[in-house]
C-alpha cells in the first residue's frame, strides 16, 4: 500500500493497492471532474497568500493599517453574526452568496474602493464544464434517484392494501405532499448549500458549520409546520366531497403527517450535509449530483416513515386512542428548540421570517396532486397508476431541481440582484431553454435528453421485479414516455422563467423556485399520469390485475 500526492499545494491524495491493478478507476473519475473545480482551493489559497506585505527576516508579515481595520471589522462582523444577541443585523437573502465585490449599495470614496480592489483576490469565473462531464457526474446520481422513486412506488403499490390505507384514504392525499417536501426542503437545503460551496462561502469551518447548523434547524422548524398544514390540507379536501368527518382519523392524519415530516427530514439532512461536504472535497460540482441524491433515498423514507406510523396509530386506535395526540404534541412541542437554534445564523434567521410563502404554497399544490390520487386510486379500473406515480413525479422533480440550481448558481457568479442577463431580457419563449451555447442551454439539452433512456429503465426495473399492475405493451409505452417527456419539457421551460423572474424582483432562487417547480412536477405527473392511464382504458389497454 502506498500514497501518491499530485501537486506541491493541497493536491488530492490518492489510495493505491498494489496487488489490485486498479489504475482505470482514478481515470474515470477524473473525466467526470472539471478541471476547473479541482483547481478552486488552489486558487483561493495562492490568491490570499499574495495578499500584504512581504514578511520581514523574523518572518513577520505586518498588514497595512487599512486591511487591519477591515479584517477587525470583518472579525467584529462575524463575531455579532454567529453570536446572534438580539442586535438589528440587516442581511439581503441574495448577498451572502454573492462573490465579494458584486453586491449592490456599497457606499464609500473611491479612493477606498481602489485600495480595496488592489488588496482584493481576482474575482473567480465559474469553471468550464464540458457536455460529457456534465452528463457523467448527472447520469450516476440520476440513475440513484430513480432507483429510490422505483423502491418508493413499488412500497406504495404493496401498503395500499393495508388497514389504515384503505380505511383512512386521506392518507393517499399526504403522499405527494410529504414526498414533495424533499423538493421543498431537502433540495432547497442542498441548491443553498451548493451555491455556497461554489461561491466559497464554506471555506471558514466557522462560517461552513454556521450554515449547516442554522439551515438544519430551520428545516425542522419548516418540516414540522408543512407536516401540520398538509394533515389539515388532507383533512378539509378529504371531508369537502364526501362530507364525512372523524375526529380519530383527523388526529391519526395529523400525527402521523408530523413524525413522519420531522423524522424524514432529520435523516435526509444528515445525508444532504454529507453529499455536500463530500462533494466539496472530491472537487465534484455540488450543483450536478446533490439535487438527485437528496432525492434517492428521501421518497423511499418518507414513505415506509409513513406507512409504519399510520399503521401503527391505527392499530392503537381502540385500545391507546391518546396515542396519536401524544406523537403529535410531542413533535410540536419540539418546534420553538429549532426556531432559536436556527435563528443563531443571519441566512436561516431570514428565512426564518420569510421562506414560507414558497414551502406553504408548494405543499398546497403537491396536495391537489394528492387528491387526484385519492380519486384514482378509489377507481379500481385505474388501479394500476399507483406505482408510477413516484417515479413519474420524482424524476421530473429531479431533473428540474438540477437545472434551477445551476442557473442560480450562474446568477449568483455573474449577476447583482435584480439584474439578469441580456439573454434572459424580454418575453420568455420556450427556444430560449434549449437553443444556445450557454452552459444552461447545454444542461437542459442534456436533462433533456435523459428522460426517455432513464424513464426505460425504471419501467423495465418494475417489470422485472413483477411489480405494478400494468402490462409494459408498446401503446403504454408509448403514452407513458409522452407524458414522462412532456412533463419535463414544461418544467424545464417553467424553471427558465421562474428562476431570471425571481433573481429579477430581488429573491433568492435557491429558496424560492425548487419547491414550486417540485410542486408543480407531482401536479403535472399525477394529472398527465392519470389523464394516461384513462385514455388507455378508453382505448381497451385494460389489465389492472396484473401483479396482484
Amino acid at each position: 500500500m502506498s500514497w501518491r500526492e499530485h501537486g506541491a499545494t493541497g493536491g488530492w491524495r490518492s489510495l493505491s493497492l498494489k496487488p489490485v491493478p486498479t489504475g482505470w478507476i482514478p481515470s474515470v473519475f477524473q473525466t467526470m471532474v472539471p478541471t476547473g473545480y479541482t483547481k478552486l482551493q488552489e486558487e483561493r489559497g495562492l490568491a490570499m497568500a499574495d495578499l500584504g506585505p512581504k514578511p520581514d527576516g523574523n518572518g513577520y508579515r505586518p498588514d497595512p493599517p487599512h486591511l487591519e481595520v477591515r479584517r477587525h471589522s470583518d472579525r467584529v462582523a462575524r463575531t455579532s453574526v454567529s453570536l446572534s444577541d438580539g442586535g438589528d443585523v440587516r442581511y439581503s437573502e441574495t448577498e451572502p452568496m454573492l462573490p465579494e465585490g458584486t453586491l449592490s449599495g456599497e457606499e464609500g470614496d473611491d479612493e477606498e474602493k481602489e485600495e480595496e480592489e488592489s488588496q482584493r483576490p481576482p474575482t473567480r469565473n465559474m469553471p468550464k464544464e464540458s457536455p460529457l462531464a456534465m452528463a457523467l457526474q448527472i447520469v450516476v446520481p440520476f440513475l440513484l434517484a430513480g432507483f429510490g422513486t422505483v423502491s418508493a412506488g413499488m412500497v406504495l403499490d404493496i401498503v395500499q392494501h393495508w388497514d389504515a390505507f384503505k380505511y383512512i384514504t386521506e392518507i393517499f392525499i399526504l403522499v405527494p405532499a410529504l414526498l414533495g417536501l424533499k423538493g421543498n426542503l431537502e433540495m432547497t437545503l442542498a441548491s443553498r448549500l451548493s451555491t455556497a460551496v461554489n461561491v466559497g462561502k464554506m471555506d471558514s469551518p466557522i462560517e461552513k458549520w454556521n450554515l449547516i447548523i442554522g439551515n438544519l434547524a430551520l428545516k425542522q422548524v419548516q418540516a414540522t409546520v408543512v407536516g401540520f398544514l398538509a394533515a389539515v390540507a388532507a383533512v378539509v379536501l378529504g371531508w369537502i366531497p364526501e362530507g364525512k368527518f372523524q375526529m380519530s382519523h383527523a388526529v391519526l392524519l395529523c400525527s402521523a403527517s408530523v413524525a413522519t415530516a420531522f423524522i424524514a427530514s432529520m435523516l435526509q439532512g444528515f445525508i444532504m450535509v454529507g453529499v455536500i461536504v463530500g462533494s466539496k472535497k472530491t472537487g465534484i460540482n455540488p450543483d450536478n449530483v446533490a439535487t438527485p441524491i437528496a432525492a434517492s433515498f428521501g421518497d423511499l423514507i418518507t414513505l415506509a416513515i409513513l406507512a409504519w406510523i399510520s399503521q401503527g396509530l391505527y392499530n392503537c386506535l381502540d385500545s391507546h386512542p391518546y396515542a396519536s395526540s401524544l406523537v403529535c404534541a410531542f413533535f410540536l412541542s419540539l418546534t420553538p428548540v429549532w426556531m432559536v437554534i436556527s435563528s443563531k445564523h443571519p441566512a436561516s434567521r431570514t428565512l426564518l421570517y420569510s421562506g414560507w410563502e414558497p414551502v406553504i404554497t408548494a405543499m398546497v399544490i403537491s396536495s391537489i396532486g394528492g387528491l387526484i390520487l385519492d380519486k384514482t386510486v378509489s377507481d379500481p379500473n385505474l388501479a394500476g397508476i399507483v406505482v408510477y406515480t413516484p417515479v413519474i413525479n420524482g424524476i421530473g422533480g429531479n431533473l428540474v431541481a438540477i437545472q434551477s440550481s445551476r442557473i442560480s448558481t450562474h446568477l449568483h457568479f455573474h449577476s447583482a440582484p435584480g439584474e439578469v442577463p441580456e439573454e434572459a431580457k424580454g418575453c420568455y419563449y420556450p427556444c430560449r431553454t434549449f437553443c444556445g451555447t450557454g452552459a444552461n442551454h447545454r444542461s437542459a439539452q442534456v436533462l433533456l435528453l435523459l428522460v426517455l433512456p432513464g424513464h426505460l429503465i425504471f419501467l423495465y426495473t418494475i417489470h422485472l421485479m413483477k411489480s405494478g399492475h400494468t402490462t409494459l405493451t408498446p401503446i403504454f409505452m408509448t403514452v407513458y414516455l409522452a407524458a414522462a417527456l412532456l412533463q419535463v419539457f414544461l418544467l424545464l421551460c417553467i424553471a427558465d422563467w421562474m428562476v431570471y423572474s425571481m433573481w429579477r424582483s430581488g429573491k433568492d432562487p435557491d429558496s424560492f423556485s425548487i419547491p414550486y417547480l417540485t410542486a408543480l412536477g407531482d401536479l403535472l405527473g399525477t394529472a398527465l399520469l392519470a389523464l394516461s392511464f384513462q385514455f388507455l382504458w378508453y382505448i381497451g389497454d385494460q389489465d389492472s390485475d396484473v401483479g396482484d
